[in-house]
């Protein structure tokens, strides 16, 4: 047996230790819509400074100031430049398009993807799947020099919206290919009161976490309810 075989091996490292991201700038884009807005009020409510991003300045300055908490608006380029970590929260149908106008303005930042590829017909929603597999490897595929990772998908605007609401139990996974990113989005979610970050896999895996929606639509419009996703046994 040589020194090295003998040689104790590290403990492993606690899947619970996050990193402080308290300090961190987030932008929304899509910060206008119902998403966007409820992630933004919540994120600014847990004491960061947050930036709403549209393609209208003025629009998104509109929307900040409802919110309060310090909101800010700005249109999707000054949002994306100003900001340490970018939530995309636009419509599906704009995905691409939105992408692909700020991929410099994106480059070497911390983008979180939460768009659901979804269909809506007379049976109810139904997911898609895009050329690439999922929004989040479309978005990757789209910024190439972006560290894209995915989450947020699960969680009811209504609740996200609502200042009557102090906490908000659900968890939140979060998929991407570098562990560390992961861990500040995990980080991020946990920011707020009754959510807990999980990671869940890798960017390939994100197209069973977005479908998902559809299912908990389903859940929601039978039971009235605003149905999110608790893991067990973590």
């Amino acid at each position: 047996m040589t020194t090295d075989d003998a040689a104790p091996k590290p403990p492993a490292k606690d899947p619970w230790d996050l990193p402080d991201v308290s300090g961190l700038v987030i932008g929304v884009l899509g910060g206008t819509g119902d998403q966007g807005r409820g992630l933004a009020y919540r994120l600014a409510r847990a004491g960061h400074e947050v930036i709403i991003g549209s393609r209208a300045a003025d629009r998104a300055q509109a929307a900040a100031d409802e919110l309060g908490h310090g909101v800010r608006g700005l249109d999707n380029a000054g949002c994306a430049r100003e900001s340490d970590v970018i939530i995309i929260a636009v419509p599906w149908e704009g995905h691409a398009r939105t992408l692909e106008s700020l991929r410099e303005e994106l480059a070497g930042k911390l983008v979180v993807d939460c768009v659901n590829p979804l269909g809506f017909d007379k049976q109810g929603a139904y997911a898609l799947v895009p050329e690439e597999g999922s929004a989040a490897q479309q978005a990757a595929a789209l910024l190439p020099d972006s560290r894209v990772t995915a989450a947020f998908h699960h969680l009811s605007a209504v609740l996200l919206q609502d200042p009557a609401i102090e906490k908000i139990d659900t968890d939140v996974m979060v998929l991407g290919d570098s562990r560390a990113d992961c861990a500040i989005v995990q980080a991020l979610a946990g920011r707020i009161p009754g959510m807990r970050g999980v990671f869940a896999g890798r960017l390939r895996n994100a197209h069973q976490v977005e479908s998902l929606v559809a299912n908990l639509i389903s859940v929601n419009r039978r039971y009235k309810a605003h149905a999110g996703v608790r893991l067990t046994d973590i």
